[in-house]
């Protein structure tokens, strides 16, 4: 009956609206009546501990930290064109947000190079900047993991793979 466990103490783990996170242990907990086995994680970046039920693993997206081959790619996406869209802010803002949330690092990496502003362009909007920030946040920090660098070092990384895109 007892099926092994996907995160073990220690792992680090992506939840999809959260980003990078650390497994601290399983607890078990009664919850409306019910015997639980839960993945405690902390989340440092967002001071957070979040509790995941073993059995929800699959449809919550709980997942492990992506391969370096994925992170590949999605530094490569970095340096694709930015797609600029004509459609109202609002709502890019929910595709935006729903590419964020979704965990997935080239789908957070084509929000951060669309977003991105280099110097002589236009100035982003306080919305546009404050999802840039958070897309470039969970991208930075899951690279940082992934490559065993600190995050000042990804950021870095990152910004230097979106300077390298040719002006358009």
């Amino acid at each position: 009956m007892a099926s092994k466990l996907p995160f073990s103490k220690g792992d680090y783990v992506v939840y999809p609206t959260h980003g990078v996170g650390k497994v601290l242990g399983v607890e078990r907990q009664e919850v409306a009546g019910f015997d639980l086995q839960l993945f405690v994680i902390s989340f440092a970046a967002e001071k957070m501990t979040l509790r995941v039920p073993t059995d929800k693993v699959k449809e919550s997206g709980l997942r492990k930290l992506s391969s370096r081959d994925k992170m590949q790619t999605a530094m490569t996406t970095l340096k694709g064109r930015a797609r600029a869209k004509r459609t109202m802010w609002s709502r890019r803002a929910q595709e935006y947000e729903a590419k964020i949330n979704s965990g997935d690092p080239i789908s957070i990496a084509e929000v951060v190079r669309d977003l991105h502003r280099a110097a002589g362009q236009p100035d982003q909007s306080y919305s546009e900047r404050q999802m840039y920030e958070a897309a470039l946040l969970r991208l930075c920090g899951e690279l940082a993991l992934v490559e065993k660098i600190d995050s000042a070092a990804a950021t870095e990384k990152v910004e230097t793979f979106l300077i390298k895109v040719p002006a358009t």
